[in-house]
Formats: C-alpha cells, structure tokens, sequence
C-alpha cells in the first residue's frame, strides 16, 4: 500500500526500510519519549523492526502511520498520521487514532499541527472515518495544543499506563 499526503511544507508517506536511520534518531532520543511512557531504542534493528510493524499495519488495517519528508530539505523529520487502535483504552476500541513524533531539531516549526491537520482531512475524506480520536498526556500541552488544532476536542481526563492522560476526539458530524 502506498501513501502520499502532500501540505505546503511537508510530504508524508509511507514508511520505507530505508527510513530506519531517522528513525532511529528519533526514537533513541529520551526527551523524545518525556511522555510516552516508552523507552528509547538503543541499536537500529529496533528502529527497523518499528518500521516492518507499522509496514504490516498497512497492510492488515489499511493505515499506519506516515514518514514526514521536510521539502525544502529533503530529511525525514519524524513521523505522523493515522493508527487503527484494536486493543481497549480508556473504554474505546477499534478507533483511529491521531499521533505524531518529531525529531527534537524540527519541534517548534509548526510540523505537528500541520501533519495533524492533513491527516485528519485524509481520516474524513479518504477514509471516510465516523470518529477520530486522539491521546495526550497530561503535562504535554504542545501536544493537546496539536490535537485540538486538528478539530478534535478535549473529553476526559484518564489514567493509562499508570500515567494522566486526557482523551481528543472528534465524530465525522461534529466537524
């Protein structure tokens, strides 16, 4: 499956094996991870096995998220875009969920709030999607920031892997 969503900075599209060392510079980093609750990767297989999942994901959910391409440089920058959720959180199930990751040299460019925007217009237009959903926790401001500019709304505070979280969302008739 192949994808190319196009905004006036950025190309996002699939991910390709060949994205693994920026990948890898992404997810090694810790403040990258600040709050994700995840753990930086520490060798590039991990980087590599990351991308053959969300590659998989393509083809089992038809979505994944996307590599995000700065035009004017060329360099993959992080990536964003859609994820079908299969697994129960904070009582939702089989929900597409909106997200996003930066390498820390490009946060601060507007990149997250412009990926979001054009994913959620991809999720509606594309997918034909009833709800879009979306997660952050709760000291991550920039990234409810994120969230709310592409049209979802605060719902609900919760608790997810022993850390608060607040809950975004949107119905295809709310926009």
């Amino acid at each position: 499956m192949r994808f190319f969503v196009e905004t006036e900075r950025l190309i996002m599209r699939d991910l390709q094996p060949s994205d693994d060392i920026g990948m890898f510079q992404l997810d090694s980093d810790p403040d990258v991870h600040l709050y994700l609750g995840n753990k930086p990767v520490v060798n590039i297989q991990q980087s590599r096995d990351v991308i053959e999942i969300i590659r998989k994901q393509y083809e089992t959910n038809g979505i994944g998220r996307w590599a995000v391409i700065e035009k004017r440089s060329g360099n993959f920058i992080g990536w964003s875009g859609l994820k079908l959720i299969t697994e129960p959180i904070n009582g939702h199930n089989n929900y597409l969920d909106l997200g996003y990751r930066f390498i820390k040299q490009y946060w601060g460019n507007g990149y997250a709030k412009e990926t979001a925007i054009a994913a959620a217009a991809y999720a509606w237009n594309a997918l034909h999607a009833k709800k879009l959903c979306g997660i952050a926790h709760s000291n991550n401001i920039a990234s409810q920031k994120v969230l709310q500019s592409a049209g979802l709304r605060y719902i609900e505070d919760f608790e997810w892997n022993s850390d608060p979280h607040k809950w975004f969302e949107v119905t295809g008739i709310d926009i």
